[in-house]
């Protein structure tokens, strides 16, 4: 008897939010580019632009927050750390390439030329002036050079999350304990680059990141358009490389490590290994988002890598619905827009006669409320009811 064989459906039919995901991304994509002000429309202004240009590289970051929590059930509280690194290591090359430019460009009148090293002693002396001293750091030995650090962007993150969950997850550290070590993780870098002595700047941070060296004729509009685009299209890549890796077996035993750790190891499988390997693919992911996101921003210092912030990803995945990559991208999405709204202005204080809401002070509460309701109401967020609309329909 010949056995018979169930064919497989494809990848697409097993996960359509992925064509939609990436159809409503392109069309999305596509419109912003042409009512931009750099093609001449100027319905959409340049500062909302490079503000959808940010919230696709949230969603991007809340998409390996999603993976690492929501399938494989480590709720780290640390991933913003790789996140800020990312842009810490691409933002050394703009700030020192951008001032090389406006120190040669003011030397160049002098009857005399200047030497490398007096170059180089004014570069240093405008970037670290501020924080008193005018020498680089070790850690900038490569910040002339946009390869190397664009190869930080991923190996630093990456090796602090291979060095870190090898550390952790060979000593069997789970639960509630692992989410403490990352985040006591998170505020030892963040409190680290606080002192003037990190060799970033301290408190100042880096700043003027928006100044793109080799851009300097092209207008902001012309940058942040760039920047937009390449923000949706890092966002497309990771969806897919987090939709495979989900969909195939690798991904049913990190669910299966969620569901129960015990069994997976009783059965022969190395969790350890599972579970270093997700948790490093997601902190790399997060530094490329990071690496895009904070030239978009224009400044970064170290309040962005503090432990809230890490707090706030794990909120927007858990609005979102964790456990569905979409839902990661809806919850990011949703609350970064209404963040910036709510905070920039944008929404309208309530008079109550005794009391005057300004919701500048009060979208925090109004984010711990949904998120209470959320989790008390709708525990599989906002994806869970889109999957309810869709069987019913």
């Amino acid at each position: 008897m010949t056995k018979e064989h169930t064919p497989r459906t494809s990848f697409v039919a097993r996960n359509p939010s992925v064509l939609y995901l990436l159809m409503a991304l392109g069309l999305f994509t596509a419109v912003v580019a042409v009512l931009s002000e750099a093609t001449g429309v100027g319905l959409i202004s340049t500062s909302f632009v490079k503000t959808l240009g940010k919230t696709l590289c949230l969603c991007l970051i809340a998409i390996a927050m999603d993976v690492v929590w929501g399938y494989c059930g480590i709720l780290s509280l640390g991933h913003f750390a790789f996140f800020g690194i990312g842009g810490y290591a691409i933002g050394m090359w703009l700030m020192y390439a951008r001032t090389e430019i406006i120190v040669a460009e003011s030397l160049a009148g002098q009857v005399i030329p200047p030497t490398p090293q007096e170059i180089s002693d004014a570069i240093g002396n405008q970037i670290f002036g501020v924080v008193g001293s005018s020498e680089f750091p070790l850690i900038w030995a490569f910040a002339d050079s946009l390869f190397i650090q664009l190869a930080f962007v991923v190996l630093v993150p990456g090796l602090l999350a291979l060095i870190f969950g090898w550390l952790a997850f060979r000593s069997r550290v789970t639960g509630v304990y692992l989410s403490i070590l990352t985040q006591a993780m998170t505020l030892a870098l963040s409190l680290y680059l606080f002192q003037n002595d990190s060799g970033l700047r301290g408190n100042n941070g880096l700043s003027g990141l928006q100044n793109v060296p080799g851009l300097a004729d092209s207008g902001q509009d012309v940058v942040s358009l760039a920047f937009f685009l390449a923000s949706a299209l890092a966002l497309a890549l990771g969806y897919l490389l987090f939709a495979w890796i989900t969909d195939s077996k690798l991904g049913n035993i990190i669910q299966a490590i969620r569901d129960d750790e015990s069994r997976v190891r009783f059965l022969g499988y190395h969790v350890e290994s599972y579970k270093l390997f997700v948790f490093t693919i997601t902190a790399i992911v997060a530094g490329i988002a990071g690496a895009l996101y904070y030239p978009q921003a224009g400044i970064i210092n170290p309040a962005e890598i503090a432990p809230i912030a890490s707090i706030y990803l794990a909120v927007w995945v858990a609005i979102g619905g964790r456990g569905r990559l979409y839902g990661a991208v809806i919850g990011a999405a949703l609350v970064s827009l209404l963040s910036s709204w709510f905070t920039g202005g944008g929404a309208p204080s309530i008079n109550l006669g005794f009391y005057t809401i300004q919701w500048v002070d009060w979208w925090l509460v109004l984010l711990g409320g949904t998120f209470v309701l959320v989790t008390l109401f709708a525990p599989k967020g906002i994806g869970g009811l889109f999957d309810k609309l869709v069987r019913k329909s």
